[in-house]
């Protein structure tokens, strides 16, 4: 089994030297709060494959993606995962869990290896005043991820496997663009069986709409990276 490594905290792990600072939600905390966060926090290491929470533990702080992707996913009856996020650099997990003082309903894993900063529960809640300007983020933060879940909860009920791949397919985009800091040619890096969980279809299926997307144009593939290759007609994809 992998061991996780803990890092010592370089000037690129700071609070306030991220890269991915002002994607964050820590991006509007003052300088005190700043501060306590970028000291007191721990950078670990992931290797793809490793994970970061599991499903039913109980959370002990949350975890601030520095570099890297994660994907958050369930097993469904089926015993497949059901993958519900990829989450990129500057992204926050486990806050909800933690704030709720609930168990985790899912299990974060690296994609790829990762830099992932945790912040330790006492640190975490010592930022929730109603006053700040943080709290009313994370506030909304809470409000957008709970209806982007209902959405797509309605998306897999009433789209075709084809419509949820095209949409897929533009957010894994814009999630990879943001690690590989542009939004002209983007590769997407994922096994065939990963994309399927996030479709939620069976990898077969997905193998052979993805050739129907090569043989239109709209994508182009080397090996199991993806590029983007129209945008626009993906778009329309997604609607139809």
């Amino acid at each position: 089994m992998s061991t996780l490594t803990q890092i010592n905290v370089q000037n690129s792990q700071l609070c306030e030297f991220c890269k991915s600072q002002h994607r964050s939600l820590f991006s509007s905390l003052n300088e005190k709060d700043q501060h306590l966060i970028s000291r007191n926090k721990t950078c670990t290491r992931y290797k793809k494959g490793q994970v970061l929470f599991h499903l039913g533990t109980r959370p002990m702080g949350v975890f601030c993606v520095n570099s890297g992707r994660i994907k958050v996913y369930r097993i469904g009856m089926d015993g497949k995962e059901q993958i519900t996020r990829v989450s990129a650099a500057g992204n926050l997990l486990g806050y909800k869990a933690l704030i709720s003082e609930q168990h985790y309903e899912q299990t974060a894993e690296a994609l790829d290896d990762c830099i992932v900063c945790f912040i330790a529960k006492e640190d975490f809640l010592s930022l929730l005043r109603p006053e700040t300007t943080f709290y009313m983020d994370l506030l909304k933060a809470i409000c957008d991820e709970n209806t982007s879940m209902a959405a797509k909860m309605t998306q897999m009920a009433q789209q075709s496997v084809r419509q949820r791949l095209a949409i897929s397919l533009l957010m894994l985009k814009d999630t990879y663009g943001i690690e590989q800091g542009t939004k002209g040619d983007v590769e997407i890096n994922l096994t065939r069986e990963d994309l399927a969980n996030i479709v939620g279809t069976a990898t077969e299926s997905l193998i052979r709409l993805l050739n129907e997307f090569k043989k239109d144009g709209l994508i182009e593939t080397r090996g199991r990276k993806i590029r983007v290759l129209n945008p626009d007609k993906l778009v329309e994809a997604s609607r139809r």
